[in-house]
């Protein structure tokens, strides 16, 4: 999660408030009313070189689009996409990875004069789309689970194809861009940073194209990729694997699985099949293309994975945040669902709890700060101040419709960070969940921050004596070691892995 500096920003929105709190599996309901929440750009012309990787001397292409009114529509949505998906990935090695794939396709393209704005998004979904003028998108959580050049080059071939059919411009005509440009604008304009993210997702228009677009794409990426002298049949393989991960991320509450390609690229079987049919034009499965696994692999060894520094990580049942300095444990039983506007974790009989964290003066007390109207419902009566773990804070109760609450309030400095917890009326699990969470909340220390790493992609060479399960139990941030290890490195249940082979784990 991203914590709000601001506090400023918020006074005149502390008023009535709403904490909407879900499991995405399974928990109905929605809490009531109560808390108010409020490059190094890869830019390159790929086109001119003598061998499967782009021009030695790449273009920046701003001065060769900057007449293009398709490029200028790009640019207008561009920082939109920024928006929703982290930022840009910055890592030389990678985007090099992916300016070589493009360059490739690009010469074989039906428009090798095009020009592409590639950016890797800092997202761990699993996406990748194109904008008119031909910006060009691809996440890391995308590269993470490919397993060679000729997967992802499959992926990128198809939006390719988006931007040479003109599609973005075909679905802009049929909606006026000055109304969309205007209602972005303003919708971002009056609303706060979870508000942004979510509108933003939702202005995704010019990346999302018709059935008859989709196909169209299909049919021009399949022949770009084998053109390139890719494995052709990447594209039905790399469809089977989006679709094997978003089956096994459809009941993890730490993917938002509205921001993954097959969100907007459906995935039926029928879409694969066609796949493999135009891919036989160039020769039989297996013995035709190249699938670029050595170098690969190469240029995203060390690639993030998962959740960025700045928002903190989930460990199991702890989140931990290093430039923050803080952790807290949720009980046994609860998911703990890692959100850029807060923390959110959802457990047993309905209970929910959000955590976040707000600037404030030093001078207001916690007790007068909770009192101060963001809390609705509030019992004035159940304030007190408490020390936890030596730490200022204080806790309260409100009720409010079908729910109890309690409200925990804990400064550090100049912030203070909040723990909202949720359970059905009259549940004697409030006291319990909520006194759990809050004692378990603590600054780190030294040692610990310096410990705390992110979770990266690591190449690792299969030793004599290995298995699958040997080297799935070397993976860390998850619970599903063994499923996860076969997904990312596409291996078929009861598949194996043999001495000298390059498997990709997850590690600190």
């Amino acid at each position: 999660m991203v914590f709000d500096r601001s506090m400023e920003k918020r006074n005149a929105q502390l008023k009535s408030c709403g904490l909407q709190a879900r499991r995405r599996a399974g928990f109905i309901g929605v809490l009531p009313v109560l808390l108010t929440l409020s490059s190094c750009q890869s830019v390159f012309n790929l086109s001119g070189s003598d061998d499967i990787g782009p021009s030695r001397s790449p273009q920046i292409v701003s001065e060769v689009q900057k007449n293009d009114p398709r490029a200028q529509l790009g640019a207008r949505e561009h920082p939109n996409i920024l928006a929703s998906y982290g930022g840009e990935y910055k890592d030389e090695k990678t985007e090099r990875l992916v300016a070589r794939i493009v360059g490739a396709l690009t010469q074989a393209s039906d428009n090798p004069a095009q020009s592409y704005r590639i950016t890797i998004l800092n997202s761990p979904a699993i996406n990748a789309f194109a904008l008119p003028g031909g910006y060009l998108y691809v996440t890391r959580g995308l590269l993470a689970l490919a397993n060679d050049a000729s997967e992802v080059a499959a992926v990128l071939s198809h939006e390719m194809a988006h931007v040479t059919a003109n599609h973005g411009i075909q679905r802009q005509q049929r909606e006026e861009a000055e109304v969309i440009a205007s209602k972005v604008a303003a919708e971002l304009l009056s609303s706060d940073l979870a508000g942004q993210e979510a509108l933003a997702r939702g202005k995704l228009r010019l990346a999302a194209f018709s059935r008859n677009q989709e196909l169209q794409a299909d049919v021009i990426g399949v022949r770009t990729l084998g053109e390139a002298g890719y494995d052709p049949y990447a594209a039905a393989r790399f469809l089977e694997s989006m679709a094997a991960y978003a089956k096994f991320t459809a009941g993890d509450n730490n993917t938002d699985n509205s921001l993954d390609f097959l969100s907007s690229h459906p995935n039926a079987p029928q879409r694969v099949e066609l796949a493999r049919r135009h891919a036989r034009a160039f020769g039989q499965e297996g013995q035709v293309g190249d699938v670029g696994r050595d170098y690969y692999l190469e240029g995203i060894d060390g690639l993030l994975y998962g959740d960025r520094p700045e928002e903190g990580y989930v460990r199991g049942r702890t989140f931990l945040h290093s430039g923050l300095g803080i952790r807290f444990d949720v009980p046994p039983g609860f998911d703990i669902d890692n959100k850029a506007e807060a923390v959110l974790a959802t457990g047993p009989g309905d209970t929910a709890v959000r955590f976040d964290g707000v600037s404030a003066s030093e001078r207001i007390s916690l007790p007068d700060y909770i009192q101060s109207g963001w809390v609705t419902g509030l019992k004035p009566e159940t304030i007190k101040s408490i020390d936890l773990n030596g730490l200022e804070a204080a806790t309260a109760r409100a009720s409010a419709d079908r729910w109890d609450f309690d409200v925990t309030v804990i400064r550090i400095d100049k912030q203070i960070y909040r723990f909202l917890t949720a359970v059905p009326k009259g549940s004697a699990n409030l006291e319990r969940v909520a006194s759990s969470i809050r004692n378990s909340f603590r600054k780190m220390n030294a040692s610990e921050i310096a410990s705390l790493k992110p979770l990266r992609v690591r190449v690792v060479t299969v030793r004599p004596g290995d298995t699958v399960a040997s080297l799935a139990g070397r993976m860390r941030g998850t619970d599903r070691k063994l499923e996860l290890f076969r997904l990312i490195n596409a291996l078929p249940v009861g598949g194996s892995v043999s001495a000298g082979q390059k498997v990709k784990i997850i590690s600190e």
